[in-house]
């Protein structure tokens, strides 16, 4: 067993630093009627959910809007979460993935799914073990302690992108299915949308390339990524889990939240665009 431990890269800064502080932030998110679902877990929903969009910033801006997420799926028994970013630094390799050791967060340690990496390996050779790809961002770890919040008991699989380009995003995603065809797992694109925009500007083009999410149309998500130059940043993230979802047997995505750090924190001169989608 490899003993490597993910240390928390973003603690104290998108997020608590203390269990306790933390705690009670996530219950906060969870209570917050206006962007969040105003309600504690666990739900009672019944469907199954095969992937989850989720925003990544810090708790303050797109917390509660990501709580929606967590909320509905913390009815699921799911075993593992496949959580799916962006790479912010360019470290490493195009597509990582870790295939050992364990993430820690202020709530405790996350083991990874060994198996389950290794099999998403031999079926996706875009994938490369890397452990350095991982070290500093934050779009995977600030969805851990939501995870812990709904599930004692549960494994990761964490894969990070520089190449987000369609192509490798279905690719990814038909690997990625192979391995997790007979499983109960949930896969997380981890991403925020519209990125340093007026707040009216961010809707408008939030909206259109989240029409294309919801229809769970990979051609038309990247023709509106290009046409309307939407910065999302964990574009092939999306389109992966949109992927991976279609062919488990989604056919359609939910909107649970749409927000920007301007309608949650009042500056609407320059925002970032956080939403909460299901396929189901």
């Amino acid at each position: 067993m490899n003993s490597y431990v993910r240390e928390p890269a973003v603690s104290g800064i998108f997020y608590p630093k203390s269990r306790n502080e933390l705690n009670v932030n996530l219950e906060s998110l969870f209570r917050d009627s206006n962007f969040g679902p105003g309600k504690l877990p666990p739900s009672n929903i019944k469907e199954r959910i095969y992937g989850m969009v989720s925003p990544h910033a810090g708790y303050m801006y797109s917390g509660a809007v990501a709580a929606n997420g967590y909320y509905q799926l913390s009815s699921s028994k799911f075993e593992s979460a496949i959580i799916l970013g962006p790479n912010h630094y360019g470290l490493g390799s195009d597509v990582a993935i870790m295939n050992t050791g364990s993430w820690k967060t202020p709530v405790g340690k996350i083991e990874i799914d060994s198996e389950l990496a290794q099999d998403i390996y031999q079926n996706c050779r875009l994938t490369n073990y890397d452990e350095l790809a991982h070290s500093k961002d934050h779009c995977i770890e600030v969805q851990l302690p939501f995870l812990q919040y709904i599930r004692e008991e549960f494994k990761i699989v964490p894969i990070i992108l520089i190449n987000q380009g369609k192509n490798t995003s279905i690719k990814l995603g038909d690997g990625i299915f192979e391995s997790v065809k007979k499983r109960n797992l949930i896969s997380i694109a981890s991403s925020d949308l519209t990125h340093y925009e007026p707040n009216s500007q961010a809707h408008e083009k939030d909206n259109l390339l989240i029409s294309a999410i919801l229809s769970l149309d990979i051609e038309k998500f990247y023709s509106i990524l290009v046409s309307f130059n939407v910065t999302a940043c964990g574009y092939g993230a999306i389109a992966t889990v949109m992927q991976i979802s279609k062919r488990m047997g989604a056919t359609k995505g939910k909107l649970l939240k749409y927000a920007t750090s301007g309608d949650v924190a009042g500056d609407k001169n320059s925002v970032v665009g956080y939403s909460s989608i299901l396929f189901v």
